[in-house]
């Protein structure tokens, strides 16, 4: 659905003119100016309950069809981000949902003081934006990436961080993951950087990253000396 945010500026001048006053009231209206954001928080909550819908969906149909197995046989997963109660079931905002693209060979996860290496590419909900010709274009815009174009482990230029670093959710997934795993990660706006800017990412943004794990490095370790 497109909106439109119209102002509508109203100006009244008042002016003494001998023993009489005159009012002058003039309105002006600007041209329509198109907000890529409307409504934002809400479309957004929309979004991230959709994809939790769709995940809770397979899960439960593979775990009825195939039991204790079902995990073999679905490539989503929820988790319940690692810094909320375990005690607690909490919304579905508490946790990501991730949908595998490839499973890795590795056999460990990162802990929370570990460092990883990792590619990555962050979206935000896709929308509209004015081009240069004064039309629109509807993508998911890019915040931050270590590749362009299509992903390619042979040429990406994959990023060294602290897995504490991360916002919540992102922290979330990578102690989920293995070395080799390449994830789409869907992450509330809660468990990202909720109402704050963070440069390209707007208030209230659901974020979406694919994530592919390189390299685990184990606190105390040590890195590579190419770091």
């Amino acid at each position: 659905m497109m909106v439109f945010k119209r102002r509508r500026y109203c100006l009244s001048l008042g002016f003494i003119l001998g023993l009489g006053m005159m009012i002058l009231a003039s309105c002006s209206e600007k041209e329509d100016v198109w907000d890529p954001y409307y409504n934002w928080q809400a479309r957004n909550t929309k979004w991230f309950l959709e994809i939790a819908d769709s995940a809770r969906i397979a899960i439960a149909q593979s775990k009825a069809a195939y039991g204790d197995e079902w995990e073999y046989h679905c490539d989503w997963r929820m988790y319940k981000s690692l810094m909320r109660s375990a005690d607690y079931v909490g919304p579905v905002t508490d946790s990501i949902c991730v949908h595998i693209l490839k499973h890795g060979t590795g056999t460990v996860s990162p802990a929370y003081t570990d460092s990883i290496r990792l590619n990555f590419r962050g979206w935000i909900l896709e929308t509209e934006y004015e081009n240069d010709k004064g039309t629109r274009d509807s993508y998911q815009a890019v915040f931050s990436q270590t590749y362009y174009g299509t992903f390619n482990p042979l040429t990406a230029a994959p990023q060294t961080m602290a897995v504490s670093g991360t916002v919540e959710g992102f922290g979330t997934a990578l102690q989920y993951m293995v070395k080799g795993d390449d994830w789409l990660v869907y992450i509330p706006e809660n468990l990202a950087y909720g109402e704050k800017d963070s440069e390209a990412i707007p208030p209230y943004s659901t974020l979406v990253f694919r994530l592919n794990m390189v390299e685990i490095y184990e606190s105390g370790a040590g890195l590579p000396t190419w770091q």
